[in-house]
């Protein structure tokens, strides 16, 4: 049999990735993420961007972000928007409403990428930041994956 195969899009690989990573470390995960790391070998990884990324891709979240990002991901799944207890950078809390659009990872780090409510903006949210996530009854608006995350070509309007 001939399969004709494609490489998995950016979005694709972070699905994958978060459905990964808060599996813990039980025997299964580890297989899973062997082959995810299988899936990844193709690709050139001369870019130490690149290499330090994938690597976190394929690594167990610890036991505490993985429950958030169970939670995130049923949201995304399910297009509820989520309540998330924030700490930034200079170490200040907010609570904001989040409507979650998908999940990434640059470098060393897991990010949530969504529409955040208060700043009525797309944001990304460091995973390791995120002190608590809570489910809402809130409907979220769809979105598609592709258009939130970086590196993206984008489509150009026509001119008339």
């Amino acid at each position: 049999m001939n399969l004709h195969t494609r490489p998995l899009s950016t979005a694709e690989i972070a699905a994958l990735a978060l459905s990964l990573a808060h599996l813990g470390a039980g025997p299964q995960a580890v297989t899973a993420r062997r082959g995810l790391q299988l899936a990844l070998e193709h690709l050139d990884l001369d870019d130490e961007v690149i290499a330090t990324t994938l690597t976190t891709l394929t690594e167990p979240l610890p036991a505490d972000i993985a429950s958030r990002a169970r939670l995130i991901a049923d949201a995304i799944t399910s297009r509820m928007m989520i309540r998330l207890h924030y700490q930034d950078a200079s170490g200040h809390v907010t609570t904001r409403d989040v409507e979650p659009v998908t999940c990434l990872v640059h470098r060393e780090y897991w990010y949530l990428v969504g529409i955040c409510r208060m700043r009525r903006a797309i944001r990304a949210f460091r995973f390791d930041r995120i002190l608590a996530v809570e489910p809402t009854l809130t409907p979220s608006r769809p979105h598609l994956a592709d258009r939130f995350l970086p590196f993206q070509r984008r489509k150009r309007a026509r001119a008339a």
